[in-house]
C-alpha cells in the first residue's frame, strides 16, 4: 500500500500536479479480520436520541444530549471518515461532537479516536490506564496482547481521565463510566437513559456500552501464570460489575459478543455477555493446566 502511495506522490510531482496528502492518523491498519470488522452498516436509531454510526463488526455509538453529541469509541484509524459520515448521514454535524468516550486502549477500538478528535475538536474521555494507552498509542506493558506489537495514532488533543463511577453530564444525558478491566487494564464500560414517544407516554431504558471481556492473548501469555493473576483478579471484578448493572439494551465494542444484531435487548443481556466472558476464560485456564 505504501508503494502505491509513494507512486502516485512521484506521478504527481512530475505531472507538476499537486501531491496527494496522506492523513497519517487514518493510515489503514490490516489484519485478518479488519475487513469483517469494517463491514459497512447503515447508521441506525437504537432508542430516542442514540444510534449506531459503526461497522458490521464494530460498534460505534452517536448521543445527542440535546447540548452536543458524544461519540462512543472510533474503531481502527481508516474507520473515522466513515463514522464521521454516518454522523452527517443522520442530519448531525460532527463539529457537534463534545466527548469521545473510549473503551479500551486497543488499535481496533482506539485506533480512530486520534483522527475524530482532530476533525471534530471533541474532548477524549477514558480511565486513567486507558488514557495512558490512548496517549501512547501503544499496548501496556502488562497487556496479554502486548507480543503481537503494532501501534496506533496516539491522542494528542484535549484528555478527561473518569473514574469508577463518575457521571458526565451533558444537557439531558448523564453517562456512567463503569470500570471493567481484563481484557485491558484500561478497560471502561459506559451506560446512559434513553427515552422515547411509546403511545403518547415517555419510555425510557438504561443502555450499556460494555467493554470487551474476551480472555484473549498472543500465544504464548498464561493467564494461570504469575502475571496473569491480576488480570484473572478484573476479570472477576468486571462479571460481577456487569452483572449488576441496570441493562435494557447491550452494545457490545464487537456487536457478535452481544449475541444476534447489532445491540441485544433481551432481558439478562449483560448478565449473559458477563457468564460467557466467565465460561471463556474458566476454559482458557483449564487448557493452560492441562485440563
Amino acid at each position: 500500500m505504501f508503494e502505491a502511495i509513494s507512486l502516485l506522490a512521484w506521478l504527481a510531482a512530475a505531472s507538476g500536479a499537486p501531491v496527494p496528502a496522506v492523513d497519517p492518523l487514518t493510515q489503514p491498519i490490516v489484519t485478518s479480520r479488519s475487513a469483517e470488522w469494517l463491514a459497512p452498516a447503515k447508521p441506525e436509531k437504537i432508542l430516542g436520541s442514540s444510534y449506531l454510526v459503526g461497522f458490521g463488526g464494530m460498534s460505534v455509538v452517536l448521543i445527542d444530549t440535546g447540548a452536543g453529541l458524544v461519540l462512543v469509541d472510533g474503531a481502527l484509524p481508516q474507520a473515522a471518515p466513515a463514522i464521521l459520515a454516518n454522523v452527517r448521514a443522520l442530519g448531525f454535524d460532527p463539529k457537534d461532537i463534545k466527548f469521545i468516550l473510549s473503551t479500551e486502549p486497543h488499535f481496533d477500538h482506539a485506533g480512530g479516536i486520534a483522527a475524530l478528535a482532530r476533525d471534530t475538536g471533541a474532548t477524549v474521555v477514558a480511565s486513567a490506564r486507558g488514557a495512558e494507552g490512548l496517549r501512547s498509542g501503544r499496548h501496556a506493558a502488562d497487556d496479554p496482547q502486548l507480543a503481537y506489537g503494532g501501534s496506533w495514532p496516539a491522542v494528542t488533543t484535549p484528555m478527561r481521565v473518569m473514574a469508577d463511577g463518575e457521571v458526565l453530564r451533558l444537557g439531558k444525558t448523564a453517562i456512567t463510566a463503569h470500570a471493567t478491566p481484563g481484557h485491558t487494564m484500561g478497560s471502561m464500560s459506559w451506560s446512559w437513559q434513553a427515552c422515547a414517544d411509546e403511545g403518547g407516554a415517555e419510555a425510557c431504558k438504561e443502555i450499556v456500552f460494555a467493554s470487551s471481556l474476551n480472555p484473549v492473548s498472543a500465544d504464548d501469555y498464561k493467564f494461570s501464570s504469575a502475571a496473569g493473576a491480576p488480570f484473572v483478579a478484573a476479570f472477576a471484578q468486571s462479571w460481577r460489575t456487569v452483572e449488576a448493572l441496570k441493562c435494557d439494551i447491550l452494545i457490545a465494542a464487537h456487536p457478535d459478543n452481544a449475541g444476534e444484531g447489532r445491540y441485544n435487548a433481551s432481558p439478562g443481556a449483560c448478565r449473559s455477555y458477563a457468564d460467557r466472558s466467565r465460561q471463556a476464560l474458566t476454559k482458557r485456564l483449564a487448557a493452560e493446566k492441562g485440563e
